[in-house]
């Protein structure tokens, strides 16, 4: 599924690839909110496998300037960056060695786009989209702490989520918000704050890899 912001008839020179619908409606809400000038498309892969096999497509595709990958690290942020790294390796790009905790952008030879990558969260430490969205928490919310005690306080036997607590938190605190029931929305309507120091961090990475 391809969301087309760009004025129409504009070719699609700049591209950000995501997993899912998910990411597309934050990264679109923090656009919005910081770089709504910013000019690129988006287009959800629909899982990390699709993601990392469509990359050399993506970078081939005419008119291509700047081809952008957003993916979730999970559990072990060196064995997801190798998989990148690998897929770019084979169209002759230079990766480094480790990811910037600024989100990292490689610069092709000639013919080729612009390519960044931006590990969820932080480029830095194990984790998915939703460690990034519980960092544009309000220091001050009141429904938080009690989201987080009521998913601390479920039984061993009943805590299905296992290793995914701060999911289970930050979706039991939306779920307490009529209008903002979902990340990009909380964002949209200010119950996430889309200036705090990840939110800036991350939009600079995606001025930096669209801007002319």
């Amino acid at each position: 599924m391809r969301s087309d912001e760009l004025p129409s008839g504009e070719p699609a020179s700049n591209l950000l690839m995501v997993e899912g619908a998910d990411d597309e409606h934050v990264v679109r809400n923090l656009r919005r909110k910081l770089a709504h000038d910013l000019r690129f498309d988006q287009v959800a892969k629909n899982g990390c496998p699709n993601l990392l096999n469509a990359i050399s497509s993506e970078m081939k595709s005419p008119g291509r300037q700047a081809l952008g990958i957003l993916v979730d690290a999970n559990d072990n942020i060196s064995a997801r960056w190798q998989a990148v790294g690998d897929r770019l390796r084979k169209e002759k790009m230079t990766v480094p060695t480790a990811p910037s905790s600024g989100g990292t952008i490689i610069t092709g030879e000639s013919g080729q786009p612009r390519v960044g990558i931006w590990l969820m969260p932080d480029n830095e430490t194990p984790g998915e989209l939703e460690d990034f969205v519980v960092q544009l928490l309000p220091d001050d919310d009141p429904v938080w702490p009690l989201a987080q005690q009521f998913i601390e306080g479920i039984p061993c036997e009943h805590r299905d989520f296992k290793n995914k607590e701060v999911r289970a938190k930050l979706y039991s605190w939306l779920a307490t918000r009529r209008q903002s029931p979902q990340m990009g929305e909380a964002i949209r309507n200010g119950a996430l704050d889309a200036r705090a120091p990840i939110a800036i961090r991350f939009v600079d990475w995606l001025k930096r890899l669209f801007e002319p």
